[in-house]
């Protein structure tokens, strides 16, 4: 798979962790979370740029906080940030 298309599928993921956690389904973030942390893995394999590279090495520990707010926030600003990212491509 390419870049794009991985920056992008994570985006989405990021996204549902963001939903879930607003809406309180904490069983579909965590899900999507454990997806978002398979796909950085995917993307540790491609070149990416350096401030992608940068972001992806925080993943673990935006997704790890003890909030669930704090968690939806951040993983909703991760996952702009990686749209950005797949669209600059």
């Amino acid at each position: 798979m390419n870049a794009k298309i991985l920056l992008g599928s994570l985006a989405l993921d990021l996204e549902r962790v963001a939903l879930g956690y607003h809406r309180g389904s904490v069983k579909m973030a965590e899900t999507f979370s454990k997806e978002a942390l398979k796909r950085k893995e995917e993307l540790k394999m491609i070149k990416v740029e350096p401030y992608v590279e940068k972001i992806l090495n925080r993943l673990d520990s935006v997704l790890s906080q003890k909030d669930p707010r704090d968690i939806a926030e951040d993983a909703l600003m991760y996952s702009t940030l990686f749209q950005n990212a797949a669209l600059a491509k």
